[in-house]
């Protein structure tokens, strides 16, 4: 084993802990996936989590200037095929082994930026931030799922998109306390807590469900190696999203509501049993 490709495995490992460490969901979705994409998906998540943390977590720091430098740090490692943060040095060797667009990577940190500046969204703002935010990171998973097949990866793109932007959106309701009291953020347009009635959220989750239907027919089309870890996060989140569609307006205005372990594990088991025996 010659050191540079140790120095590539120690970095792989490290973006993996650091999965574990911030997303047991996210975690056990991977492991779902076949041994040779799990190390280049959490190198993926690995990536957004930094840049995630920048904006949403070090507020005592120049944010701007740690996520410019970040962002050039970025740019820098794909360049030089090298980096000194590990987790940018396994985020490049993905970027060129599967060819992940450098618009991709470009849409969503702009979309972090928005975040350091921006606390309210209108219709056209709001569809660019998913759009960084999320799809961007649903087309670079799948650029790793279809392994270079341009013709499957343009077939399923669409879907693509819509099952990250699903998630965001669920995420968004999720934490609408938080985003409000501690990042004064309020990401749907248009919508405030005076405005967040039992009626403004159903057409939120109507938005989702109608998202959640494009993705699956996507989700079905996957290979093999990929399409069960994707069906599980599908899973928990459309379970959460159900969850939270029972809930009234005035509760999510105050809490962050969550699925219990032993509701993620039944998710897990039920996903896999359905998987294997092709009733997907």
């Amino acid at each position: 084993m010659n050191d540079v490709y140790l120095y590539s495995q120690v970095c792989q490992d490290l973006s993996q802990v650091l999965t574990r460490k911030y997303s047991t969901s996210f975690s056990l979705g991977i492991r779902m996936f076949e041994k040779s994409l799990r190390a280049p998906i959490a190198s993926i998540y690995g990536f957004v989590r930094l840049a995630d943390e920048i904006v949403d977590s070090f507020y005592h720091v120049d944010q701007d200037k740690y996520l410019d430098r970040f962002w050039k740090e970025t740019h820098e490692a794909i360049e030089q095929k090298f980096s000194l943060n590990p987790v940018l040095h396994a985020f490049q060797e993905v970027v060129h082994q599967y060819h992940i667009d450098r618009e991709y990577i470009d849409a969503f940190l702009e979309s972090m930026a928005m975040d350091l500046h921006q606390t309210e969204h209108d219709e056209a703002s709001y569809k660019r931030y998913i759009y960084g935010s999320a799809e961007v990171v649903g087309l670079m998973c799948l650029k790793v799922f279809v392994k270079g097949n341009q013709q499957v990866f343009d077939s399923l793109k669409e879907s693509a998109c819509a099952l990250g932007s699903a998630f965001q959106k669920v995420n968004f309701l999720r934490d609408f306390a938080s985003d409000l009291n501690d990042r004064k953020r309020v990401y749907f347009p248009g919508v405030s807590p005076e405005t967040l009635t039992d009626q403004a959220k159903k057409m939120i989750e109507q938005d989702i469900h109608q998202e959640f239907k494009l993705a699956f027919q996507g989700i079905k089309r996957l290979p093999l190696g990929s399409r069960l870890g994707v069906y599980l996060a599908y899973r928990y989140y459309t379970t959460l999203l159900n969850r939270l569609s029972r809930a009234e307006a005035s509760t999510i205005l105050q809490e962050r509501l969550r699925l219990p372990d032993h509701v993620k594990y039944n998710i897990l088991l039920q996903s896999y049993l359905r998987f294997r025996l092709n009733l997907l």
